[in-house]
């Protein structure tokens, strides 16, 4: 490396600046550039030493969490990130019974009451257009909203968590390929969000799913937009999904989870088509002994019998545990960087 005049220490706060997130709506990955999410990820680099200590560059902030559809991982790690930051938060975990959504108030009004309390909110909800239809509708006259996932489409806190867990096992990601794999692509909100931050960054992305249920319109055009790198293969059998992984060069394989609820009529031939996506320990030593690289496999949890051996747990090949220890430094990131710190 050699110097510059602009050499000097780091100063997070700069880096934060950098993302150019403040005071923005987080929704869709492919609002923001490679810069924007590499200056995200290097912010995350310098809070991780903070995870457990705190630090209070939010002192005084208040976040509120708005979650009509259930969570664990995604609300909590939010919520443990804005503590950590010196911040305070507000949560609502059952809209629908406790707040004044169950008096028939609209998604609007409840945004733009709430957001005289926070300054910032992460909402989750089942219908991404009357969410997106709301925040639209909100405009500047509300606190900055992050998606903790909207309908089948979005959910890019989502992304951004697994994109960043990539970067810190793969570095540059420009030169890893992703396999996302699911019987049914058009509600794997996880597996979109997480594609277009692959995009942003650069990476190769091969979808492997059924021919009737692909990525939905919506993603594939922001895709194409952005340049990215991908393709699409469809009602693979085991035995061809493990050939795909070794002849394309796979990194990483990422199973988005289930999205078919247990009282679904649909779950019964979801869970039959996902046999065909298993990810056995087998198949993961047999693409080391062809190709020589190990296959990580990540999943955005909670995970479901049958979608992957978990033998796989207590491997080299496991970042869906891994993941986790990043998700409140990525998390704390984000929300300094949409709120913005002094």
């Amino acid at each position: 490396m050699a110097l510059t005049k602009e050499f000097k220490a780091k100063d997070i706060r700069e880096t934060l600046a950098a993302t150019g997130m403040k005071g923005k709506n987080i929704t869709f990955l492919d609002d923001f550039s490679r810069e924007q999410i590499l200056a995200l990820y290097q912010s995350a680099e310098m809070l991780e030493p903070f995870m457990r200590t705190g630090t209070n560059l939010l002192q005084g902030k208040a976040l509120y969490t708005l979650f009509f559809q259930p969570s664990t991982r995604t609300r909590c790690s939010h919520e443990d990130a804005m503590i950590r930051l010196g911040g305070n938060v507000i949560t609502e975990a059952d809209p629908l019974h406790n707040s004044s959504v169950a008096k028939n108030e609209s998604l609007y009004d409840s945004l733009r009451v709430t957001s005289q309390y926070a300054d910032a909110i992460v909402m989750r909800h089942p219908d991404d257009k009357e969410a997106l239809g709301a925040i639209e509708q909100l405009g500047s006259n509300g606190s900055p909203i992050i998606s903790g996932g909207y309908g089948h489409v979005t959910h890019p806190t989502q992304g951004l968590l697994d994109s960043y867990s990539c970067y810190r096992a793969f570095g540059d990601l420009e030169n890893a390929t992703v396999v996302i794999s699911s019987p049914d692509l058009s509600r794997a909100r996880s597996g979109q969000s997480f594609a277009l931050a692959l995009a942003a960054m650069g990476a190769r992305i091969v979808y492997t799913g059924t021919s009737e249920l692909r990525t939905p319109d919506i993603i594939r055009e922001k895709l194409t937009r952005m340049g990215a790198r991908w393709e699409e293969h469809f009602d693979l059998n085991v035995k061809q999904h493990e050939e795909l992984f070794a002849d394309v060069g796979t990194d990483l394989v990422y199973l988005p989870g289930c999205s078919v609820k247990k009282d679904d009529p649909n779950r019964e031939d979801f869970m039959k088509k996902l046999s065909n996506h298993y990810i056995s320990l087998e198949m993961l030593e047999n693409i080391k002994k062809k190709t020589g690289k190990v296959v990580g496999v990540h999943h955005s949890l909670p995970r479901n019998p049958g979608e992957f051996d978990m033998a796989i747990d207590a491997t080299e090949h496991e970042l869906y545990f891994k993941a986790i220890g990043f998700s409140v430094a990525i998390r704390m990131a984000l929300l300094a960087a949409v709120i913005g710190v002094n």
